[in-house]
């Protein structure tokens, strides 16, 4: 009887223990959020080193809204090392800045960040705020890619939009070779920020 307890009380604080883990990480990347937040604003008042906590090596560079009966608003750092994908969207330093003409590479994390990116499909709209101006984009291409074989291309004329997540979305063990790799144009008109954007 007292084996079944021991086993029984293990698998209690194992749970306990996992529930935690997941939720803690949620915890963090939202808490982030709002750091990252704080030093957009800095950024965008001419802060170029704003930087989210005193001991971060990154700092937010631009941010993604998408539109939605929920709207998502996610602060992108520069950077996207695993340190700084822990707390949010991070931008591959190797492509353009996002609405500058190129491909703009933004990757996060399937159960946080980008967990939304599931429900986009062609047709659907996204913002990007940088430097007082927004980009919109348009969603072109979802699509499953095998990390192994493809690589995405860096080139463009105009200002595109990739965004990368794992797949899949719902995979109980993390990493693996697929992403989830959404595409989106931008659409012909900037408008500056003080000037709202439609």
């Amino acid at each position: 009887m007292n084996a079944r307890r021991g086993f029984a009380l293990a698998a209690a604080l194992a749970g306990t223990a996992c529930l935690w883990q997941g939720a803690w990480i949620h915890l963090k990347a939202d808490l982030a959020q709002v750091l990252i937040a704080h030093a957009w604003q800095r950024h965008e008042r001419g802060d170029a080193k704003a930087r989210p906590w005193p001991w971060a090596d990154t700092t937010p560079v631009a941010r993604l809204v998408v539109p939605g009966v929920t709207e998502h608003v996610y602060y992108v750092l520069e950077g996207a090392s695993g340190r700084n994908l822990a707390f949010g969207p991070a931008h591959d330093p190797a492509s353009v800045l996002p609405g500058e003409p190129g491909n703009s590479v933004i990757s996060g994390h399937r159960d946080t960040a980008f967990r939304f990116l599931e429900g986009l499909v062609a047709g659907d709209r996204l913002r990007v705020d940088r430097n007082g101006t927004s980009t919109w984009f348009t969603v072109t291409d979802a699509r499953v890619v095998d990390s192994r074989f493809k690589r995405i291309a860096l080139a463009s004329d105009a200002p595109r939009l990739t965004l990368v997540t794992c797949y899949p979305f719902a995979a109980l063990v993390p990493g693996g070779p697929l992403r989830w790799v959404v595409t989106a144009s931008a659409e012909d008109s900037r408008r500056s920020l003080a000037a709202g954007a439609p």
